[in-house]
C-alpha cells in the first residue's frame, strides 16, 4: 500500500522523507572503510547503549534480504523499495548513524568519515537510485579540525545537503569552542541536522537530573535538550555572528518551542542590554535559522486545533516531515491531523525541505 496524500484535482502531493536513517550493515563492514590505527580499535555497536527500546529498535519488516543478518537501513536497494514503492516518498533525507560523542576525538572523527564514504560510494552515488537520495554528512564536533576537512571534502558534492551532528554533547554548542563548525556550515550553505546518537557515555545525561531508569523517560526527555542547545546559542550570538547558519533539530520536540522561546522573550527583552553581541529579541532568531523534524507529529494530535497550534511561532514554517525509518516509531505521512490548511501540509510535505535542501521536486522524484 502507498501512503499518499492523494488531492481532489487527481494529483498528489509530493513527500520530502528529511530523516532517514541509515547503517553499516555490520561492524566488520564498517572496518573495511579504516585504516590503521583506527581499524582495530574497539568501539560500541549501533544498540550498545542503557536504553533499548522494548520489543526492538526497528520497524517490522524492515531487516531486508538478509534478515537477522545485516542491520535495517543498510541495503539502498531495499529500503529504497520501501520508501518510493510503498511509502510515496519522492526524495530521501539519508542520515547515517554513527557512534555519538566518543572519548578520543581522531578515532570519533575516523569513524564519521568511514560513514561518509559509505554513505556516498553505495547511496548518494548509487547508478540507478542515487538521483533520489540526499545526504547528510556526518561531523564530529569534539575534532573542529576533524570536521572542517570534511565539510571541505564533501561540501561540492550536488547530493550533499546538510551536516550532521549529534544532539548529545559534552558542553552547549552556542559555545566559542563551535564557532568555527557553525562558521564553515554557513559558508558551505549546508544546515546542520542534530540528532539523537547514544556513544560511549561520556556526553551529558539525558536529563538535567541525571539517567533515567527507563526507556519511556529517557525518549521522552531527550529530545528536549535541543532547547538547552537552542537558548544558549540564542544567548550567545550565533545567529547574529553568522546570519547564514540554519539548525535543523531533528527529534521533534517543536511544540516546545512556544513556550520556551515565550518565556525567553519575556525575560529578555528587559534585559537586552546584556548581550550586545545577540540585540533582537530571542523569537526573532528563529525564522530562517532553526527547523524541526518530526514524524508522528507532537502537540495536540488530531484535533480541532492542531493547525492553529501549529501555526504559533511560526511552526508551520518551521517542520518537516521525517520518517525516522526504520526505527521502531516509523512514522506514516497519512496519519497527519486533518485540521491543518492545504498550506500547513504542503510545507510540511515538501515544500520547507526543498526550499531548505535546495531540491527541484519536480526534477527525476516522480512527483505528480
Amino acid at each position: 500500500m502507498v501512503h499518499v496524500i492523494e488531492n481532489a484535482d487527481g494529483t498528489r502531493t509530493p513527500l520530502i522523507d528529511a530523516s532517514v536513517h541509515i547503517f553499516f550493515p555490520s561492524n566488520k563492514d564498517l572496518r573495511s572503510f579504516l585504516r590503521e590505527p583506527f581499524k582495530s580499535r574497539g568501539f560500541p555497536d549501533y544498540e550498545m547503549d542503557w536504553y533499548g527500546a522494548p520489543g526492538s529498535e526497528y520497524a517490522p519488516n524492515t531487516e531486508g534480504p538478509e534478515r537477522g543478518r545485516t542491520y535495517p537501513g543498510s541495503d539502498p536497494d531495499f529500503v529504497a523499495d520501501e520508501l518510493f514503492s510503498k511509502r510515496g516518498v519522492d526524495i530521501a533525507i539519508l542520515h547515517p548513524m554513527g557512534r555519538g560523542i566518543m572519548p578520543d576525538r581522531h578515532l570519533g572523527t575516523a569513524l564519521h568519515a568511514a560513514h561518509n564514504e559509505m554513505m556516498v560510494s553505495r547511496w548518494l552515488e548509487h547508478e540507478q537510485l542515487g538521483e533520489r537520495f540526499r545526504g547528510t554528512i556526518r561531523v564530529n564536533p569534539d575534532d573542529i579540525a576533524g570536521a572542517l576537512r570534511e565539510i571541505e571534502k564533501w561540501r561540492g558534492h550536488p547530493r550533499v545537503v546538510q551536516i550532521g551532528i549529534p544532539l548529545q554533547s559534552r558542553e552547549l554548542y552556542g559555545k566559542p569552542q563551535f564557532w568555527p563548525l557553525w562558521e564553515a556550515a554557513a559558508d558551505a550553505n549546508l544546515p546542520v541536522a542534530v540528532h539523537i546518537e547514544v556513544g560511549s557515555g561520556v556526553a551529558f545525561p539525558p536529563t538535567p537530573s541525571g539517567n533515567t531508569r527507563t526507556y519511556e523517560q529517557y525518549v521522552s526527555f531527550m529530545a528536549l535538550n535541543y532547547i538547552y542547545h537552542l537558548m544558549n546559542m540564542i544567548a550567545e550570538g550565533v545567529f547574529e555572528r553568522f546570519p547564514g547558519v540554519r539548525f535543523v533539530w531533528a527529534d521533534g520536540a517543536a511544540d516546545f518551542v512556544t513556550p520556551f522561546i515565550w518565556r525567553m522573550d519575556t525575560f529578555g527583552r528587559p534585559h537586552l542590554e546584556q548581550t550586545p553581541w545577540a540585540p533582537r529579541i530571542p523569537s526573532d532568531y528563529l525564522p530562517g535559522h532553526v527547523y524541526f523534524i518530526q514524524g508522528a507529529l507532537d502537540g495536540p494530535g488530531d484535533t480541532d486545533f492542531a493547525g492553529e497550534w501549529f501555526s504559533f511561532t511560526g511552526k508551520d514554517d518551521m517542520v518537516m516531515f521525517g520518517s525516522s525509518y526504520p526505527h521502531w516509531q516509523c512514522a506514516d505521512i497519512g496519519k497527519l491531523p486533518s485540521a491543518l490548511s492545504d498550506a500547513q501540509r504542503e510545507k510540511l510535505c515538501w515544500r520547507t525541505a526543498a526550499d531548505l535542501y535546495g531540491i527541484d521536486i519536480a526534477v527525476g522524484s516522480g512527483a505528480q
